[in-house]
């Protein structure tokens, strides 16, 4: 009898422990807390911008809300040099941020350096240094509080990445402007055949990346799923858009398009490129975005922001995540402390 009782305590006992134990795991699960993240992008822009970059890094480790932090492309203006030296400087303040971050490749960095002021570069040799440079540990952010993420790595694409946080699926895609690097390189009419297969290959794993995205948000139950991407496939700024201009962002925003329509919850979508914030539903009912693309799935629950950037740039974007509420997300762009 006695052991029995002895044995019934032990269980009880056990039972309890791994009760509080689940509890407080539970507690602890960023999955099911409010969780903030800074997005910026087109910056630094000139000398002015490369001096001050220190400081924007050091006001968002400032923040105590923040948690991650993605810097969605052009490291420099269209009209500098690419070189490996300035890849390094802006790698060493990558480096300063406190938390992780995730760097999306922008065109400025790569596409663009065929042209002369830029050094007049074979732009796959940029990617190849880009890469080389930024993503020395695939599989792992940068930042100091360095932590995993699943990427495209074994597939060519380190720079493509996806996690979850606070019940939201992320996804970071290799998307740059210039068409999506098929516009002309200098001295050509158009792409080469070189440049098409990066293109073809690169659109290729970013669909993947996309679908995989979704499937995996459906299978988890998350709350919302957020793209981050360097390119403005539907970019305000432009009154008519051409076609010749954006069609290798067409089977990206079918794939997304199509994903999101699927999915229960909000998707939002942050990019840079064209420098002006711009919170819209590009792909809404009666969006021109729609025809455009030869879009069938209409998705009034993708919303789109643009961040600010450039060189008139005065604010950073803190993301808010609050998985009990019907938005997911809510966002506010905080000025800059520093004198430009």
């Amino acid at each position: 009898m006695r052991s029995w009782r002895r044995a019934a305590s032990v269980i009880l006992a056990l039972s309890a422990l791994a009760f509080a134990l689940t509890n407080q795991s539970a507690t602890a699960d960023p999955g099911h807390s409010r969780f903030s993240f800074a997005v910026i992008g087109d910056i630094p822009y000139g000398d002015s911008q490369i001096a001050d970059f220190p400081k924007v890094i050091s006001q968002i480790n400032a923040d105590p809300d923040v948690r991650f932090v993605h810097h969605v492309g052009d490291i420099k203006n269209g009209s500098t040099v690419c070189s490996d030296d300035y890849f390094k400087l802006i790698k060493s303040d990558f480096d300063t941020f406190e938390d992780p971050l995730v760097y999306t490749v922008g065109d400025n960095e790569w596409t663009d350096c065929h042209r002369p002021n830029n050094g007049s570069y074979d732009p796959l040799d940029r990617l190849a240094a880009i890469r080389d440079v930024f993503f020395p540990q695939p599989g792992r952010t940068l930042g100091r509080n360095s932590v995993r993420v699943t990427s495209q790595a074994d597939q060519g694409y380190p720079e493509d990445v996806r996690y979850t946080r606070a019940n939201v699926a992320f996804a970071a895609l290799h998307i740059v402007g210039s068409n999506n690097s098929m516009a002309p390189w200098t001295g050509n009419t158009s792409a080469t055949p070189e440049q098409a297969a990066e293109v073809l290959g690169r659109t290729a794993a970013v669909v993947q990346e996309i679908r995989e995205t979704f499937a995996a948000a459906a299978h988890e139950h998350n709350k919302a799923v957020v793209l981050l991407t360097q390119a403005d496939m539907f970019d305000p700024t432009v009154t008519d858009p051409s076609f010749a201009d954006y069609y290798a962002f067409q089977p990206i925003v079918r794939a997304i398009a199509e994903e999101s329509a699927r999915f229960r919850g909000p998707v939002y979508l942050f990019n840079g490129d064209s420098h002006v914030y711009t919170s819209d539903k590009p792909l809404d009912t009666g969006s021109q975005w729609l025809s455009f693309y030869g879009v069938t799935s209409v998705a009034p629950n993708l919303h789109r922001v643009t961040i600010d950037g450039s060189t008139d740039v005065g604010n950073w974007l803190k993301v808010t995540i609050d998985p009990g509420s019907k938005q997911v997300l809510s966002w506010t762009r905080v000025p800059f402390t520093h004198t430009k």
